[in-house]
């Protein structure tokens, strides 16, 4: 499902900075992984390339079989909408629509009918436990609540990739796990590949394999029993 290739990536400034460098991944289909680091080794980096939302220096890069360093914008952009779902750690949800809002706007931008926007919207929200917020604006949340909301959202197509980028970080520890459970029910129940970039060693230890990224290089590839 994911392929990289001697992939590195370089940040041109006053300094040249190498965020990554040779890196080799393959992540099987509907595989949940964990990317763990030190700050500054290249997670964040690694998890936008795969997602289409920066472009590497050099390397190959392949999702679902298709290249995606030799596609233009349009094509990046169709990759990104067709099949691959972001969770980020701060939410991103707009604050002036409400829960079921926010959930439907990936569904409007793809032009689905009124009616569909409505049944997947619904299901969605209630995939999450939260049927009883669908009016609620992001203010009216608990934090918790508005990550759920924005993984509903990442989840609107039904993508096989999720992408998530520290997603418990911005949670008290009992949130978070709740989270936590959240994603690996909804891996376990969707079939979709995971990959979770993650300081948190108790969300590391619940996934199967765990990758290990230093100065911008793999340090560890580890498969084991997850923890539940």
């Amino acid at each position: 499902m994911i392929d990289l290739h001697n992939i590195s990536k370089q940040f041109e400034g006053r300094r040249r900075v190498v965020a990554l460098e040779g890196v080799d991944l393959t992540v099987a289909r509907g595989e949940l992984v964990s990317i763990v680091g030190p700050s500054g080794s290249g997670k964040s980096t690694l998890l936008n390339l795969v997602g289409g939302l920066a472009r590497p220096t050099a390397g190959e890069i392949c999702i679902d079989g298709q290249r995606l360093d030799s596609l233009g914008d349009d094509g990046l952009t169709r990759v990104r909408r067709d099949k691959i779902g972001f969770i980020f750690q701060f939410f991103n949800l707009l604050p002036s629509l409400s829960c079921f809002e926010n959930v439907a706007l990936p569904l409007h931008l793809r032009g689905w009918k009124r009616k569909a926007i409505d049944e997947r919207t619904r299901e969605l929200i209630g995939l999450v436990g939260l049927t009883a917020r669908l009016d609620h604006l992001p203010d009216e949340l608990s934090g918790g609540e508005r990550q759920r909301v924005a993984i509903a959202r990442a989840l609107a197509v039904y993508p096989p990739i999720l992408l998530a980028d520290e997603p418990t970080g911005n949670l008290d520890t009992r949130t978070g796990a709740d989270i936590l459970a959240l994603i690996r029910d909804l891996h376990d129940r969707l079939g979709a590949t995971v990959l979770i970039v993650t300081h948190d060693l108790a969300v590391s230890r619940s996934c199967p394999r765990t990758v290990t990224l230093c100065d911008g290089r793999i340090a560890g590839d580890e498969r084991r029993q997850a923890e539940p």
